[in-house]
């Protein structure tokens, strides 16, 4: 049996994706030396993730590891089925996933993904596949039916893994999700089954950041005719992946005991989705700003004419958005530089969509996508640091500019008005601007407020200043830690 005090559930994050997610769970586990911590690592596909990102602290006792998505890992075709009182209760999950009531307390337990639906009965059985075709006639029969049959089997199909998952012999006595997801749904089988208390502490809202990406992938696109749908129609089968993910986090908000954001207006979308308000708490990242005091440039003359976003190269980044900005600016500004800063693994095809938009607008020389640094190799060079994404939680990188004394232009979401403007209080507000909010989306203010920033050395310097009055007054290391330290006492 493996003992530890607390259990890490990262989805698609620590130890393998650096920056983000990872930085701040590996910062909160080496700075808390005094407990011990093991993670469940979920993944896609076990060929997607090769090497460790960061070196193990000590207390880091094991990491286990489950593939969502391994081919390899489904069970041998064979005919099955399940009794007619699990079928009603498959059917009234159903029902739950679209309305979001009345979960049935069976689904809740452990054994009944592993003994009462077993995967094999959920892929072959006779009255699964009824289900599905009942499901279809009643819902949308003018789809086509195998993007409705193929869209359910992928979406319940990680279920069974994540109850493999839950079944692990690990003995925690605190589970830890920094998402709701896949990962949350995980500490809530887990917490069902063995009492364990539970923490979500959430960076992006998962449930928002999900309906974002699925709005906009490829796959999901409607194939009906224009004979077929009205104006206003939307199509079923993305509501049916949007109302999934709404459903497990309003499980995950249930189940948890204490329910954590970065900021407050996410806590409030968190209550939005169905949180408890009396779960739920904020407490703001925090940086060891003695990292990058020695990065702060007092005396300079001539801001560097180099802008860097530091982030994963993924559509919610909105990449193609800096690139355009850099086009606009490149107009007053020729011998502007802009910097990529961030893997571009996650999503090859729309990193290599950026690429060709970046020869397409013959910018070339303009554009440098530099792939995954330590934010101090990159700090030291440029003049301003940039997020152009549709979606943020409390970005880390903010937090590190302001420490090494750099402005940041950023996109008007998340915790990014607050860092910039100040939100936490009146004595936060008089600090003043550290950098600007620009709407998502728009380029020409982007490249507005980049140029303005670029050439104004004393406007500049005065961001600067705020910047760094701001992260050393309320968004500290010491801070963050004292916080969660009182947080672990308590629950353990």
């Amino acid at each position: 049996m493996k003992e530890v005090d607390i259990l890490i559930l990262a989805e698609g994050t620590y130890p393998y994706i650096k920056g983000g997610v990872s930085e701040w769970l590996h910062v909160l586990i080496s700075n808390l030396p005094e407990y011990n911590f093991g993670v469940i690592f979920l993944g896609g596909q076990k060929d997607m993730y090769t090497e460790y990102a960061y070196e193990l602290p000590e207390n880091v006792k094991f990491v286990e590891e489950y593939f969502l998505f391994e081919k390899i890992s489904k069970p041998e075709i064979k005919k099955t089925d399940f009794s007619e009182r699990t079928y009603e209760t498959v059917k009234t999950l159903h029902r739950w996933f679209k309305t979001y009531k009345n979960f049935p307390w069976e689904a809740k337990r452990l054994d009944f993904y592993l003994e009462k639906v077993k995967e094999e009965d959920f892929l072959y059985g006779y009255k699964s596949w009824k289900f599905i075709e009942e499901k279809y006639m009643e819902n949308c029969p003018d789809h086509p039916f195998i993007d409705y049959f193929w869209n359910v089997r992928n979406m319940h199909a990680p279920i069974w893994r994540v109850a493999e998952a839950a079944r692990t012999e690990i003995k925690p006595k605190l589970l830890h999700s920094p998402s709701t997801g896949y990962a949350g749904f995980l500490g809530s089988l887990m917490k069902l089954d063995r009492e364990i208390p539970l923490i979500i502490h959430e960076h992006g809202i998962y449930t928002r950041e999900r309906k974002i990406d699925l709005m906009n992938v490829e796959w999901l696109q409607d194939k009906r005719s224009i004979f077929q749908k009205s104006i206003t129609d939307t199509y079923y089968i993305k509501e049916l992946w949007i109302n999934f993910f709404v459903s497990l986090g309003k499980f995950q908000y249930d189940t948890a005991d204490r329910i954590f954001s970065l900021f407050e207006d996410a806590r409030k979308i968190q209550i939005d989705y169905g949180a408890d308000p009396k779960k739920t708490e904020v407490i703001p990242n925090g940086i060891d700003v003695s990292k990058f005091i020695h990065l702060r440039r007092f005396d300079i003359k001539e801001i560097p004419k180099r802008i860097a976003l530091v982030g994963r190269v993924v559509p919610i980044k909105d990449i193609k958005t800096f690139i355009k900005a850099i086009k606009i600016l490149k107009e007053s500004i020729p011998d502007v530089e802009g910097w990529i800063v961030g893997p571009e693994d996650e999503d090859p095809e729309y990193a290599q969509e950026c690429r060709d938009l970046v020869v397409a607008l013959n910018i070339e020389e303009n554009i440098k996508f530099l792939g995954y640094r330590e934010t101090t190799q990159i700090l030291s060079e440029v003049g301003l640091i940039t997020l152009t994404s549709i979606s943020e939680g409390m970005p880390l990188i903010v937090l590190e500019a302001f420490a090494a004394g750099i402005p940041v232009v950023a996109t008007d979401v998340g915790a990014c008005r607050q860092l910039i403007y100040g939100g936490l209080s009146e004595e936060d507000e008089k600090i003043g601007k550290a950098g600007e909010i620009a709407p998502v989306g728009r380029p020409e203010i982007l490249a507005k407020h980049y140029r303005s920033f670029l050439t104004d050395v004393n406007l500049w310097k005065k961001a600067q200043q705020a910047a760094i009055t701001r992260v050393e007054k309320f968004y500290t290391l010491e801070e963050f830690l004292k916080r969660y330290k009182k947080v672990f006492r308590s629950m353990l």
